[in-house]
């Protein structure tokens, strides 16, 4: 099982001083649609390509629309030594009806 964040929990961290990395791992015409805004888009489909670009010691949350592919690439992050990995619970549509209503649903 994966580490999961709220939305709220989420929304917290990164107005802390030191916030997490935040990756996006939809496809570019889903991000286009609504998006969390400190969020990187690296798509799920390309996980071994940007893998290596990250730091194993930096704090990340992951999401998608619904939790389920960011909870796929969290459990890859944390089998490639990741600790301190989240997957956001609900993904960026929990985003929208918990923490930003301006993010649009789809």
């Amino acid at each position: 099982m994966v580490s999961e964040i709220s939305a709220r929990e989420l929304s917290d961290k990164l107005n802390s001083p030191t916030p997490p990395v935040l990756i996006d791992v939809r496809e570019p015409q889903e991000f286009s649609i609504a998006n969390i805004r400190t969020g990187q888009l690296k798509p799920l489909g390309q996980i071994m390509t940007w893998v290596n670009e990250l730091d194993p010691q930096t704090e990340i949350v992951l999401y998608c629309h619904s939790g389920r592919r960011s909870a796929q690439a969290t459990a890859f992050l944390k089998s490639r030594g990741f600790n301190k990995v989240f997957n956001l619970r609900g993904g960026i549509d929990a985003w929208s009806t918990q923490v930003d209503p301006s993010v649009p649903r789809y």
